[in-house]
């Protein structure tokens, strides 16, 4: 896991920026506990996620959902073109808590089958800037019920941005490259994750060599093939811990052959035990059945 921190976190249920880097430093591989959209404005800038590399052009539209890996790459002239973009920091429990009256989350699940960057098309019905641009604005003003009125702007911008998926006003890029292969072992492991994932079944999927392997998984996603599994597994446990399955049935769902390597893996990566997570993060844990309180 040290080749892959997570960076940043979130005390709210969303927070909004306005970032305009000049000097440009190099960033790491990482992943966030939360959401996070970005609406690009300007700079030389590749983004990378999940081992896919995007072009930015100004008006893109990023998505990284929790849990996804990904870093920034800037170009040779970012001396003279600064980063610039509006980030969106999303709780995914607050998308949880509104999943009932609307699927808001549903623009990420759309993302991850459509493309994690997205452009906005001309004669488009709602000019998204404009209302990310009016988010960030009150986010940071004063005035008789600003929260409210924040949270208010920031559900109506994420229904904008969902209707603008549906009406198919929001196109991928076409300048995305990645790896094929490196994407079908990606594919693989995230849909087998309580198999027995050897790096030898994971080359056989591929017909590639296990040492090539090994190091073109590296070069695209900044990942030990070791470390994206185990950081994987660990937070589909995590989401796991939110439903009624007991903790020992999520350590065996997550491919962890035994409970105890399961619970150190995840306070070194959580720094807290499963159980403790499930307490803090789920109230309502206390009506889960007894077999989900042993552990």
């Amino acid at each position: 896991m040290q080749n892959y921190p997570k960076k940043g976190y979130l005390s709210s249920d969303f927070r909004v920026f306005h970032l305009h880097d000049e000097k440009l430093r190099t960033i790491p591989f990482h992943y966030h506990d939360f959401h996070k959209i970005i609406l690009f404005l300007g700079g030389d800038v590749d983004y990378i996620i999940e081992g896919n590399s995007y072009h930015l052009q100004p008006d893109d539209i990023v998505f990284v959902a929790a849990g996804e890996i990904h870093r920034p790459v800037f170009g040779g002239d970012g001396e003279k073109t600064p980063y610039e973009r509006i980030v969106i920091y999303i709780a995914p429990d607050f998308l949880q808590r509104l999943d009932e009256r609307a699927k808001l989350a549903k623009c990420f699940a759309a993302a991850r089958e459509q493309g994690r960057v997205m452009h906005q098309l001309p004669n488009r019905s709602h000019d998204l800037l404009f209302h990310m641009d009016k988010l960030e604005k009150t986010a940071h003003g004063e005035g008789f019920a600003n929260g409210l009125y924040t949270e208010i702007l920031f559900i109506e911008f994420l229904i904008l941005l969902n209707r603008s998926i549906e009406d198919h006003e929001l196109e991928s890029l076409d300048t995305v490259s990645y790896d094929p292969k490196i994407q079908q072992v990606l594919r693989y492991i995230n849909e087998h994750l309580a198999d027995d994932l050897t790096i030898a079944t994971l080359a056989n999927q591929v017909f590639l060599s296990r040492y090539y392997l090994m190091k073109r998984f590296k070069a695209d996603t900044g990942y030990s093939l070791h470390a994206y599994i185990r950081s994987k597994r660990l937070l589909f446990a995590r989401d796991l811990l939110r439903t009624e399955t007991s903790i020992q049935e999520i350590s065996r769902a997550s491919g962890f052959r035994d409970y105890s390597t399961f619970s150190r893996a995840f306070r070194t990566l959580f720094h807290c035990s499963p159980k403790e997570w499930r307490a803090e993060h789920v109230p309502q844990s206390a009506a889960f059945s007894s077999r989900s309180s042993s552990f």
